[in-house]
């Protein structure tokens, strides 16, 4: 176990500390602990080496060296009461890697981008930060909105950046690979006793907002038979996505938000609001799931009499990993004694926005308990350290002149 790794988990730790809401880790896009967060990891980024600077989204960027360049990248935006592992590890174990490579004559450069935006919190729209860097984030992006009324483009020149110059956020030309290290968000690296895996695949996902809209009445007035109650309606619809995905292998169907109004316990629901998150590493199977939930919500309310509609917010296709690079990272695996393994990613990373433009690969620390999104997320030094010797190791067999810089 190195120093190093125990560094990278303090480092973390140090940055959940940092929170626009006392006594949890919550960080949102350019917000104020995100200012400080930023300030820190530039510290850190500056005394490992590294040229640092900020793109016009909140990116925050250090670079070492010239040349051809690999990206090393994760993010540090949280979900909302999160762990301290999510985003931040990738990061800090970047930054370790130059660290232990700053004596090193490597052929190519590197650079370790921070993204300022992956979970979608704060606009309810995710991989703003990596989308800015592969020149997706459109005037739509730019307009959307959060709670207060803010839309992004307000937002980053409240932070202090100029919005017009986004273009410059883009990846530079000479970017020929890109890395991403993060914790599992899942078991299977525990049961299956490895420390690390590379990702061969990142799975598709869908997201909605469903509504269902009846009446509002009485409740003590209303008899059940003359009730159109959108929640009774969703309750029944949600049982039957938990249903499908039982049935479907490698399918998982999540609602994980409900919003019932009037919200009153005397009075007959009249609305509900629903979310819908639909995860398959097939596209066509997540397809199919997708319109058969929807058919189910449709039938469903009309048995109930009540209107059904949707909304989709993502539709994200599955990203396969660059074959070269992921044989690259289980070979560095392998050769520091940790296996050569692979997974599949049931979770949305950086890497699928950026892989299509980039080859990409990513490297899987274990989750124990699988438990992510959450303040008891955690992860053993031991593993960081894994991660850490993988991921040096991995540096050390690149070659620039092996991957096929067209990953389109």
């Amino acid at each position: 176990m190195s120093a190093a790794a125990e560094r990278v988990v303090a480092r973390c730790r140090e940055l959940a500390l940092i929170s626009d809401v006392p006594g949890e880790t919550t960080r949102t896009f350019l917000s104020p602990a995100m200012h400080a967060a930023n300030d820190l990891v530039a510290k850190w980024m500056r005394e490992a080496g590294l040229a640092v600077s900020m793109d016009a989204v909140g990116n925050l960027r250090g670079v070492m060296g010239s040349g051809p360049r690999v990206v090393m990248a994760s993010h540090l935006d949280t979900v909302v009461n999160a762990g301290a592992f999510d985003g931040p590890l990738g990061v800090m174990v970047a930054v370790a890697a130059v660290e232990e490579l700053r004596a090193v004559a490597l052929s190519f450069a590197v650079e370790v981008i921070a993204f300022s935006e992956e979970e979608g919190v704060r606009f309810s729209t995710p991989f703003l930060g990596s989308r800015a860097v592969v020149e997706t984030l459109d005037e739509a992006a730019l307009g959307l909105t959060d709670a207060g009324g803010v839309s992004v483009a307000q937002a980053i020149r409240g932070y202090g950046l100029e919005v017009e110059r986004l273009s410059e956020a883009r990846l530079a030309k000479e970017a020929f690979a890109y890395f991403e290290v993060h914790i599992e968000q899942g078991p299977v690296l525990e049961a299956e006793g490895r420390a690390v895996a590379a990702v061969t695949a990142i799975a598709g996902q869908t997201r909605l907002r469903v509504r269902f809209e009846g009446q509002a009445n009485h409740a003590g007035t209303t008899p059940m038979r003359l009730r159109k109650d959108a929640l009774a309606t969703a309750a029944e619809w949600i049982g039957l996505v938990e249903a499908e995905g039982l049935k479907v292998e490698g399918l998982v169907a999540t609602v994980g938000a409900i919003i019932a109004e009037p919200g009153l316990g005397n009075v007959v629901p009249g609305v509900v609001t629903a979310s819908l998150d639909v995860r398959h590493a097939v596209d066509s199977v997540r397809v199919t799931a997708v319109a058969q939930l929807l058919g189910a919500a449709d039938d469903v309310a009309a048995r109930r009499g009540v209107a059904m509609s949707q909304v989709l917010l993502l539709d994200q296709a599955a990203v396969g990993m660059d074959t070269r690079l992921t044989g690259l990272v289980r070979d560095a695996a392998e050769a520091c004694g940790y296996g050569g393994g692979a997974l599949v990613s049931g979770a949305g990373h950086d890497a699928m926005i950026v892989a299509p433009h980039v080859p990409a690969t990513m490297l899987f620390v274990r989750t124990p308990g699988g438990v992510s999104h959450h303040p008891s997320e955690s992860v053993s030094v031991e593993d960081v350290d894994a991660a850490l010797k993988t991921t040096v190791e991995f540096l050390r067999r690149l070659k620039p002149e092996t991957i096929e810089r067209n990953n389109a």
